[in-house]
């Protein structure tokens, strides 16, 4: 009997779009956002954490509109309404009214969109290596962004996420390559921040700075000090301006923090949302 695909969990429609998520545990709802990368699924991001906070929270990990197994449809315009309307579909589908939630790089920016517009559906915030305000865009982004379908692309966008390259195995990047070449994939997905400005796009992630100022939630801020893909100055420039936040930097880590720091930022995440 064929393996079932582990990126691949229950399903509602949010938003009208048919949403894949994973979901494990009981307790206060955590919701988690996966980053913006090639063949990325709530499972590749967050496989390694989930067991752990699973054992407190009950834990819920979309596929964000246009990545991974969730619904795509043809003429659908990517943007920051889209993906907040997408995220309290899902949570009005799953029965959640509010959430602690943890942000991952382009699931930072969604996240601090949100609280802005919902901040009643929203409880404390987890950015890690976030989006969600101005910087300049690193080439490494630029690549990722504008990656072309090829195991060597491939291979050279995951280097660039990780501090210790030794992580990076053929495994890795051939199942991740994989899942980049799905049907329909690489159309949803070179529509999401096309070329050739794609400051732009950083730009259009970015809650104004008065929003970020304005916010009553509590923030921790996370970020790899070695981060190639979003420079640590982000998070830097996000601790400045949400009042209520602490900021936290692993050293020797770059824009993976939750599989690089694995065991150090369950526990990170775990004491902020529990305390």
């Amino acid at each position: 009997m064929a393996q079932a695909d582990p990126e691949i969990g229950k399903s509602v429609v949010a938003a009208g779009l048919k949403t894949n998520y994973l979901e494990a545990g009981d307790g206060q709802p955590l919701i988690l956002i996966h980053g913006s990368g090639p063949g990325v699924t709530a499972y590749a991001n967050w496989r390694l954490v989930i067991p752990a906070l699973s054992k407190r929270y009950r834990v819920l990990a979309p596929d964000i509109s246009g990545f991974g197994y969730t619904e795509r449809k043809a003429d659908q315009v990517y943007d920051m309404e889209h993906w907040v309307a997408h995220l309290i579909g899902f949570m009005d589908a799953v029965g959640v009214k509010k959430a602690h939630v943890v942000g991952n790089s382009f699931g930072g920016g969604l996240t601090l969109a949100t609280a802005a517009r919902h901040p009643d559906r929203l409880d404390r915030l987890a950015l890690m290596g976030a989006s969600g305000t101005h910087f300049d865009m690193t080439p490494e982004l630029d690549a990722v962004w504008g990656y072309q379908p090829s195991i060597e692309n491939m291979r050279n966008a995951i280097m660039t996420f990780a501090f210790d390259t030794s992580i990076v195995t053929d495994d890795l990047v051939k199942s991740r390559y994989e899942a980049s070449i799905r049907p329909g994939y690489q159309e949803s997905y070179s529509r999401l921040f096309p070329g050739p400005n794609r400051q732009r796009h950083i730009a259009a992630l970015a809650t104004p700075d008065e929003k970020l100022r304005a916010l009553k939630h509590r923030v921790l801020v996370i970020h790899g000090r070695d981060d190639r893909i979003v420079p640590l100055s982000a998070s830097l420039r996000l601790h400045s301006l949400i009042p209520h936040s602490d900021l936290h930097v692993f050293g020797e880590c770059g824009h993976w923090t939750q599989i690089e720091k694995k065991d150090g930022f369950v526990q990170l995440v775990d004491n902020f949302f529990s305390n």
